[in-house]
């Protein structure tokens, strides 16, 4: 009753006849993140899926331009010209997609539950059900931040292998950190972080380390503001030692400092390893390996998942044709795509043991460490606001770890004062 009564309010909201009902076929408008290796990606399924399905013609669009896709897709909510589905959706702003009735609630098919028991594994699956109890995306890819290290500098400065803890990452920086050139000045640096107090540069150092030290808890519970503070705490102090010791320069570089040997670590999902595929210099060895953890840490190694999901948006007048087209987006076909394509990992159950994907982890052995990684991958969590609580760890993390000018546990503290109020206002 539901899915009948969602495509009768779509279908006769926009008070026109739909071109398939005339004969012709649906036509829908996709759109996918705008950089070059996912737009190649999405070209080429619509292609297979258009030369097939005469009844469904899709046209692929990248994301227009803008300050972020969130921004980009809540505008175009507003002003009712979203396409009829996008696989660019990160889940911390669903829900306010959600709330302004611009997404459509995938469980109102009747398939998708089958189709999210076969492939995403429950508990995961949980994470991404929205406030009203329904689910409006369908977990598509998922890209876990992990360390890059360069083999080399890590084998001239005598580091044995990448550090598994905060003391051993310190005690590599100590080799590594150095003045090469003999000119008086360090021009090598165990690494390097974007340091302006923006919510998303928090995805490669605060958060990712928050998730891996907290055992994979996430900011919130319900809805409740949830951070564990002694993994907060923790992790400030680690990143503050890392600045203190002049390990990370606070700087910005040009071009790309890991291949022009000035960094020996970066924070960073598998999209790296297709731009290294392309643009390392010859000779160039790297590896990836799991965040550093606490010194007394056990157990297994989580870390941000990074993820990217498809939502089908209120005013396609196709919601039917919508829904298979989104099904053929995470089939095996697709999936194999996106590895082969983007070098992305797809959220999928069985990744490494499925015959379909061997020839692919045979042939790209550094994409393995991220298939492994996956399972132990968490998100971010779906409430209002979230922009602006990242933004409120984020002017902490710049006072506490990069100038040190608070003490880790005054930071964590004060952060999650300002958290709470945001939490509270946003209801």
């Amino acid at each position: 009753m539901l899915f009948a009564c969602l495509v009768f309010v779509v279908g006769c909201g926009r008070g026109e006849t739909q071109e398939g009902d005339t004969g012709g076929p649906a036509r829908l408008t996709y759109w996918s993140a705008p950089n070059p290796q996912e737009r190649a990606l999405a070209e080429e399924l619509v292609a297979r899926w258009n030369a097939v399905h005469p009844e469904v013609q899709v046209t692929v669009q990248a994301l227009p331009a803008g300050q972020s896709s969130e921004e980009v897709l809540l505008a175009a909510i507003v002003a009712g010209t979203t396409p009829d589905l996008c696989s660019n959706i990160w889940p911390g702003i669903l829900s306010d997609f959600v709330r302004s009735g611009g997404v459509l609630p995938l469980d109102a098919f009747p398939d998708f539950d089958s189709l999210m028991q076969a492939r995403v594994p429950a508990d995961l699956l949980e994470s991404f059900r929205a406030a009203d109890g329904h689910f409006y995306q369908i977990p598509w890819k998922t890209n876990p931040i992990m360390m890059l290290y360069n083999l080399g500098i890590f084998r001239d400065a005598g580091v044995a292998g990448p550090p598994r803890t905060y003391s051993e990452y310190l005690e590599a920086g100590e080799k590594i950190t150095a003045d090469v050139d003999g000119d008086g000045q360090r021009d090598r640096w165990m690494g390097y972080r974007d340091i302006r107090p923006i919510w998303w540069q928090r995805y490669f150092d605060y958060y990712p380390f928050y998730i891996a030290a907290s055992s994979g808890q996430t900011l919130f519970d319900d809805g409740a503001v949830a951070i564990d503070t002694a993994a907060s705490t923790i992790v400030l102090g680690f990143f503050r030692a890392v600045y203190a010791r002049h390990y990370f320069p606070i700087t910005t570089f040009q071009g790309n400092p890991m291949v022009a040997g000035k960094i020996a670590t970066e924070f960073t999902g598998p999209w790296s390893l297709a731009w290294l595929e392309e643009n390392a210099p010859p000779g160039f060895e790297y590896d990836y390996a799991p965040l550093p953890v606490p010194d007394d840490f056990t157990g297994p190694v989580y870390t941000y998942g990074d993820y990217k999901n498809i939502a089908i948006f209120s005013n396609t007048r196709h919601p039917e044709a919508a829904w298979a087209f989104a099904r053929y987006l995470v089939s095996e076909e697709a999936d194999l795509l996106l590895l082969e394509k983007a070098r992305q990992i797809p959220v999928r159950e069985g990744l490494l043991t499925d015959s379909t994907f061997a020839a692919f982890f045979a042939a790209n052995p550094k994409m393995r460490p991220f298939a492994e990684q996956a399972p132990r991958t968490r998100g971010v969590d779906g409430v209002s606001s979230l922009q602006e609580v990242l933004d409120a760890l984020a002017q902490q993390f710049e006072a506490a770890a990069v100038y040190g000018v608070t003490e880790p546990d005054k930071a964590t503290a004060r952060a999650i004062d300002r958290i709470r109020v945001i939490n509270e206002w946003s209801h």
